[in-house]
């Protein structure tokens, strides 16, 4: 089984959580920018970020035989804050680079002013970069953010089927198909979708445009609920085409149209910048770098 992670937040997992994923058929993940979990206090933070998510993180993933791409953008959460907001002016520079798939995540958290003003503009960003954009939709009145997401969305440069909305569940997944937008939903331990529920959905909606990911930021979180989703999709009489078709087909075609996404994983030799990873005797796993990600 192949898995493509959509959606997941490394820089908050160990390379312990890297080692289990490979051994659980993950292959490729995509890593969307996001917030520290406490304020930046200034663009520089911001943009030591980015470096990271095109240098350090590729080289981790790499090391445990993933291929590691992201995308990039000044997230929800911090579009209000005036000391994070110069971070748009920067941003085309690190849209170029050939690890980034997509601008994101951008969107919705409180549906503010300037929250829309971030939004617009980095739709705008992506439009002219050629870019996919993965949409954060807010956490709280998830049907009216979706709505006011959609209607962004429809008034930019952006054609619907460039865009996935992410986070969605049973309320929004109907308008958010009807849309012609990609579907994704983050799957987690006690929060948003579960296993179960994420089932049923493909079941009453097909596997058509939908992503599957994990999200593993740094709250109680699960790495493993792609494979999770997977075994259970099998279990409940999906067939191993559909369940591909989810947990890797679906990601490639959405992050293929940024025409960046490579899937083979990049030979490295034991630092990054002078770093390693590397911790007393090497293991024998996992499968060494440089081979490639599509091999099951």
């Amino acid at each position: 089984m192949r898995i493509f992670d959509p959606h997941i937040h490394m820089t908050s997992r160990t390379t312990d959580d890297y080692e289990a994923m490979y051994a659980a058929g993950v292959r490729a993940v995509v890593e969307p920018a996001f917030w520290l979990g406490q304020p930046r206090t200034s663009p520089a933070s911001v943009l030591d970020y980015f470096d990271s998510l095109l240098g350090w993180e590729p080289f981790r993933a790499a090391q445990y035989g993933i291929a590691h791409h992201c995308t990039l953008a000044l997230n929800p959460k911090e579009a209000g804050d005036p000391r994070c907001t110069p971070v748009l002016d920067e941003l085309p520079r690190y849209l170029v680079k050939d690890n980034v798939v997509a601008v994101g995540e951008i969107g919705y958290d409180s549906m503010t002013p300037a929250e829309d003003a971030a939004f617009a503009a980095q739709l705008q960003l992506a439009a002219d970069h050629g870019l996919p954009v993965l949409v954060h939709t807010p956490h709280r009145d998830k049907l009216a953010g979706l709505r006011r997401t959609l209607d962004v969305v429809r008034e930019s440069a952006l054609p619907m089927d460039r865009v996935l909305v992410d986070h969605l569940n049973e309320t929004t997944v109907k308008e958010a198909s009807d849309s012609g937008c990609w579907l994704g939903f983050s799957v987690y331990p006690d929060t948003k979708m579960d296993e179960e529920r994420m089932v049923a959905i493909l079941r009453a909606h097909g596997p058509d445009r939908v992503l599957v990911n994990s999200a593993a930021d740094w709250g109680r979180s699960d790495p493993l609920k792609t494979r999770k989703v997977a075994d259970l999709m099998l279990a409940e009489g999906f067939t191993e085409d559909d369940v591909d078709r989810v947990l890797w087909r679906n990601p490639v075609a959405f992050y293929g149209l940024s025409g960046r996404l490579n899937l083979d994983v990049p030979a490295t030799d034991g630092t990054h910048d002078g770093n390693s990873i590397l911790r007393g005797a090497p293991r024998d796993e996992p499968r060494p770098a440089g081979a490639s990600a599509t091999e099951a």
